[in-house]
């Protein structure tokens, strides 16, 4: 009973530590909104865009390769970036990159076109996520690990909004998704101008290899490669799956994926960090691989039955 009460309490706080947020916090997590948003925005017109555009599902899932490639690429000298142009002035070049290369995905007349506009978007989407976080754990008021939470939480949220406004937007037109992330961004960036103050530079600026050169760390480079093996089969299956969803409306997929991005949010708010407290980082990272794993097998045998 009374732990309980102790897990209400701590679920209490965590609430209302992310509602009691300054808005500098809210425009930047609105913006890592959208952001999300445009990894599974995608998902729910990958057929539309296949059978309009007369690509074959593998050059239709090259607009997640094209675009994470980039992202991972680009992130890697994103500190050494804004380190000396600063936070806010990096937040919103990548949010400009996104803007002018969303709405010309939308005006795209062939696969190609739109894979390396994707490209492009990851560009800016790098440009911009990586220095989100920095900026709320900067602005925030709490504890970092707070701050941490809501970025995750909108990352959660945003991924689960995305392939719902794909689906909506998709059902009218496979264009559409790409013209309403340009809109949500745009709303973002006017945000971010008239409410984030700049961020002080760091006094030591980052080095253009800082990031590969972290690696040399054995426990960051055992991450990073569990990362890069979890994200690989993560998108495989997020790219690929659409095409198995046959008679499924545009719609129909942005729902189904909606519901597996509001489980990503709860999971990453509530449910994460309280069995790392239970059972450690370690434990849980390992138990969620080996969980992934299963399902992926399951997956698999479904489908063949």
């Amino acid at each position: 009973m009374v732990e309980g009460k102790i897990e209400l309490k701590e679920k209490d706080g965590i609430l209302k530590s992310l509602l009691h947020q300054p808005k500098p916090v809210w425009a930047v997590a609105f913006s890592c909104v959208v952001a999300f948003m445009g990894i599974g925005l995608v998902d729910p017109i990958l057929k539309s865009i296949s059978e309009q555009l007369h690509a074959t599902p593998a050059q239709t899932s090259l607009l997640f390769t094209s675009y994470m490639l980039v992202t991972g690429i680009v992130m890697l000298f994103t500190g050494y970036i804004s380190s000396r142009i600063g936070a806010k002035l990096t937040l919103l070049i990548g949010l400009v990159v996104i803007i002018i290369f969303a709405t010309l995905g939308g005006l795209s007349q062939s696969v190609g076109q739109l894979v390396g506009l994707r490209a492009g978007w990851g560009l800016g989407n790098a440009l911009f996520i990586s220095t989100a976080l920095a900026t709320i754990i900067a602005v925030s008021s709490g504890a970092t690990e707070k701050a941490i939470i809501m970025y995750e939480a909108a990352m959660g949220l945003g991924m689960s909004v995305g392939p719902l406004l794909g689906g909506a937007l998709g059902s009218i037109t496979w264009r559409a998704p790409f013209f309403g992330v340009a809109t949500l961004m745009a709303i973002g960036f006017v945000a971010i101008i008239m409410l984030l103050e700049p961020i002080p530079k760091p006094k030591v600026k980052s080095k253009f290899w800082g990031s590969l050169m972290a690696l040399r760390h054995k426990g960051l480079l055992v991450t990073g490669l569990t990362a890069l093996f979890y994200n690989f089969g993560f998108f495989t299956l997020l790219a690929y799956s659409p095409f198995l969803m046959e008679g499924y409306s545009a719609i129909q997929v942005g729902l189904v994926f909606f519901g597996w991005g509001v489980l990503l949010a709860i999971s990453s708010v509530f449910v994460a960090p309280r069995l790392e407290e239970i059972w450690g980082t370690k434990a849980v990272m390992i138990g969620a691989l080996a969980f992934f794993a299963i399902c992926f097998d399951r997956y698999g045998c479904w489908r063949e039955s």
